[in-house]
């Protein structure tokens, strides 16, 4: 039955809502706004909610078919009945009730405030009430499609949720998602055909770009249909995580799998081009970075230098030496060897290590900022990986006294530093004292997984407590929905790298603890990880190096919201990703980890010259969208990181079941 209405009501009252103000609102290149308000609404008796409306010379029809669980699939077919062309984009809005905490989240992009005030790397920020672009400061955002990993916009009023998604591509090209406090309490979520980014354009840097408004000029008689989903949410701030599986499994993927190359291949050839092109040996170090053009930058062009792990150092070496054992590399073997006895054998004053050595200053702090913080990211992943080449050594009959001592020491301190009113592990350490400087973010997270496997390993029960009181003190992390601090280099932004920390520490406090309550808090972390992986392909131009190559995303990991590119990094988890997936029997997790090692078979430099790389290079930055670089370019050089990651993950494909296909 049909109603004379303004508006298309879907849930509630003014603190729950979820309203249509408008069929669709014309956005003009000026900033003019021309709503289209409904004329009529109809809800038939199978559910189906259709509204139209005519205004400024356009016709439009909305029509909501219920999706079975709580939401609608919509259509939104617009037609030009006016003379004469018209430059105008699109934008749907749903509007919420009020809320003192909308909770915004646009995966990979946007989560909650985005920015803390404490955080001192400028990035966009919401604050109500504020609209200040120059300091990248605003209560309203709108950005292109392409920078998100699922193409979606969520908020929550006092009683309940919403989200609209979309796809990256429309009738109308690069399509894009956004949302704005309205009325100084109301969310509202928006989509745009074409995208608009405002109130600027962020490229990676403090410096913002100008607003981009897109438009399409509409001739007469000239119809599109803009297609969006619309999904109604509880009030529990994870209620994200069914719509992004959701998502998932509808975005189409290709039956032909995006790697180039085989598991194994991927290995021997991410091994050569760690050894060849990272290892030196004098000191023995795995630089940090290696130009692929070595004709015009020679070794100007790599970073001499090395981390003790995160982008370079103790987690690669580890690799390394598992390669080459497996494979009987006497050369890459003692690399590897050679490595990780010179971190150990380098500790700082305070009993951890180092966070950084470099050719022109030795042993230092890392990129703190601050010559006696010592991050306990880079320490604990450190640490962690090196009791597993320990491990795996004595599993071999090879003994390295000296990898113990530094790993108790390096234990010692973080029990040392643990809160004891809180049992948060410390975020930083004093190079001279070993002693805790703060507990911001959720770094100090980093620690649990070396604690966990020290516990089996020595046979030390204060290991495990102290990690069982580290996750029970960082589970409020988790259930906030807001991870932060991982990296040395972007302060407390929220990153892929916390959720990669704490699905580590979490499943192996499982393992090690099944009676404790970490088997839904691994699970929480994964799908807040998982919002940061993409679920499509992205579009890229025939000219773009990665159109050429024929990239495909679907798998890729944005980094953070401050540094918007895909990574590799989630190889990190991914033992811990599939044993999760295996413990909670849900396949999810299984394909989502299978598509990220999958993505980044992908440009591993198969011969000289492929890609304009050297073999086995590994890039660090794929360009997706427009942060840094142009879309669809490639950052021109090999990290340690990147090629360690990948081999990392493929020398510990082996031993999962699930994953045996991939070889």
């Amino acid at each position: 039955m049909a109603e004379r209405t303004c508006e298309v009501r879907l849930r509630g009252d003014a603190e729950g809502a979820a309203v249509f103000p408008s069929v669709v609102t014309l956005m003009t290149g000026d900033g003019g706004r021309l709503p289209v308000p409904a004329g009529s609404v109809a809800r038939g008796e199978d559910g189906v909610l259709s509204a139209t409306g005519e205004a400024h010379g356009f016709a439009a029809a909305l029509r909501l078919v219920p999706d079975g669980a709580g939401g609608y699939t919509a259509g939104l077919t617009i037609r030009r009945t006016g003379d004469g062309p018209l430059d105008a984009g699109l934008r749907v809005e749903l509007l919420l009730g009020e809320s003192d905490d909308p909770g915004w989240l646009v995966p990979g992009v946007f989560y909650g405030e985005n920015r803390t005030a404490e955080c001192t790397r400028p990035y966009p920020r919401y604050v109500p009430g504020v609209h200040d672009p120059a300091s990248l400061t605003s209560d309203a955002w709108a950005f292109r499609a392409d920078r998100c990993a699922t193409p979606a916009v969520f908020a929550r009023d006092r009683l309940g949720g919403a989200a609209l998604a979309t796809t990256e591509q429309g009738t109308l090209g690069e399509q894009g998602v956004g949302f704005a406090l309205v009325d100084g309490a109301r969310p509202a979520l928006r989509l745009h055909a074409p995208y608009r980014e405002e109130p600027v354009s962020y490229y990676g840097s403090a410096e913002p770009r100008p607003a981009e408004a897109v438009t399409h000029r509409w001739a007469h008689g000239e119809e599109h249909t803009l297609r969006f989903s619309v999904h109604l949410l509880d009030a529990d701030p994870h209620a994200y995580a069914a719509v992004l599986r959701a998502l998932h499994a509808s975005s189409p993927a290709p039956d032909a799998p995006a790697a180039w190359v085989g598991a194994d291949a991927a290995a021997a050839l991410s091994a050569e081009g760690l050894h060849r092109w990272h290892y030196r040996s004098d000191p023995p170090v795995l630089l940090e970075t290696a130009a692929f053009d070595r004709e015009a930058l020679g070794e100007r062009g790599d970073r001499p230098a090395m981390h003790v792990s995160w982008v370079s150092g103790t987690p690669y070496a580890h690799a390394l030496l598992l390669h080459g054992r497996r494979v009987g590399d006497a050369a890459k073997t003692d690399a590897a060897v050679a490595v990780l006895d010179h971190i150990s054998e380098n500790l700082a004053p305070g009993g951890t290590f180092w966070g950084q050595w470099s050719a022109g200053g030795g042993w230092s702090a890392g990129w703190t900022g601050d010559a006696r913080r010592l991050h306990a990211r880079t320490l604990g992943d450190a640490t962690l990986f090196l009791l597993r080449a320990l491990r795996a050594e004595r599993a071999l009959g090879h003994d390295h006294p000296l990898w113990e001592s530094a790993v108790r020491s390096n234990l010692a301190a973080a029990l040392a530093g643990q809160d004891q009113a809180t049992g948060r592990l410390a975020a930083a350490h004093d190079s001279t004292t070993g002693a805790a400087l703060d507990y911001e973010g959720a770094a100090g997270a980093a620690w649990i997984g070396a604690l966990v496997e020290s516990a089996e390993e020595f046979g030390d029960a204060r290991c495990l407590d102290a990690a069982r009181r580290a996750g029970e003190a960082f589970a409020a992390d988790v259930r906030s929905e807001f991870l932060c601090g991982a990296p040395e280099d972007v302060s407390l932004a929220p990153t892929s790298e916390d959720g990669y920390n704490a699905i580590i520490a979490y499943t192996l406090l499982h393992e090690a603890d099944p009676s404790g309550p970490w088997l839904d808090l691994a699970r929480r972390a994964a799908d807040w990880t998982l919002t940061f992986r993409y679920s499509y392909d992205v579009r890229f131009g025939p000219h773009t190096l990665l159109g050429q190559y024929g990239f495909r995303t679907r798998g890729g990991d944005q980094a953070s919201p401050s540094n918007q590119h895909l990574h590799a990094f989630g190889l990190i988890c991914l033992p811990e990703t599939v044993r999760l997936a295996r413990h909670l029997g849900d396949p999810y997790y299984l394909r989502s980890a299978r598509e990220n090692l999958d993505c980044f078979r992908q440009f591993v430099a198969r011969a000289d010259g492929d890609f304009n790389a050297y073999r086995g290079m590994v890039s660090e930055r794929f360009y997706q969208t427009e942060c840094f670089q142009a879309k669809g370019m490639l950052l021109t050089l090999s990290h340690a990181w990147s090629a360690g990651v990948l081999l990392y993950a493929c020398e510990r494909a082996r031993e999962l079941p699930e994953l045996q296909e991939d070889m």
